[in-house]
């Protein structure tokens, strides 16, 4: 199967696609190339590519992210046949605060390419279910762990966590205690939910990593002016 560097068929405009990678890398060019036909067949729906580590990356809008998947899935240049993954990213200082990943890959292309976009908790995305069946599952895992909630999505429900967990475990402002801890009550006969009790001070230690190795003697381990080694 050609490359696209073989086969535009196009006029692309010039180069707006960041590079992060080999520049003479044929992978590198034909992502470059990837890039600039998807900016030019479908203006609009696509934004800010980068090409850094044999990946394209494209931003999109919220309000036109099914367009897009769509395009990417059914054009015959693109042919982004594989959803691999849904992810969600948590910038709490950012407005919007979430990112939502995708991940897509073209077996016949031999291209991943990773659609990113950004969103709040109080706005849903559209969910990708009807065109990717494996995004029911993906979405309620970012739906369960950080709180991004998917429009039309047909059983949004979580997923890792308990039913009656409160919060989202990944947004980087959740308690690392957590909110309530489980236990089994005998006397209940069943799993009872209470606050957390910790047992002693919450403590936060400072390793050593044990490939660099301790910075300073050991104490005790001083030696002593006027002793052998």
């Amino acid at each position: 199967m050609a490359s696209f560097s073989s086969k535009r068929r196009f006029a692309a405009p010039a180069r707006s696609c960041v590079e992060a990678g080999r520049p003479n890398d044929s992978m590198t060019q034909a992502l470059h190339d990837l890039a600039d036909y998807i900016m030019t067949v479908a203006p609009g729906l696509a934004s800010r590519p980068v090409v850094a580590n044999g990946e394209l990356t494209i931003h999109c809008d919220t309000d036109v992210v099914i367009r897009l998947l769509t395009f990417l899935r059914d054009d015959t240049e693109c042919d982004f046949r594989q959803l691999v993954d849904i992810s969600g990213v948590d910038w709490p200082a950012r407005e919007p605060r979430f990112d939502v990943v995708y991940h897509l890959l073209s077996h016949r292309q031999n291209h991943r390419i990773r659609v990113t976009l950004g969103t709040d908790e109080d706005t849903p995305v559209s969910s990708a279910s009807a065109i990717f069946s494996a995004a029911t599952w993906y979405e309620r895992e970012v739906w369960d762990m950080y709180g991004v909630f998917f429009s039309e999505h047909p059983d949004l429900r979580r997923m890792l966590s308990d039913y009656g967990f409160e919060g989202h475990p990944l947004r980087k402002d959740f308690p690392v205690t957590g909110h309530v801890q489980v236990r089994y009550d005998e006397a209940q006969k069943r799993v009872v939910y209470e606050p957390v009790t910790l047992t002693q001070e919450f403590r936060n230690f400072d390793f050593v990593s044990p490939w660099d190795g301790t910075h300073q003697a050991p104490s005790g381990d001083e030696k002593v002016d006027g002793e052998g080694a």
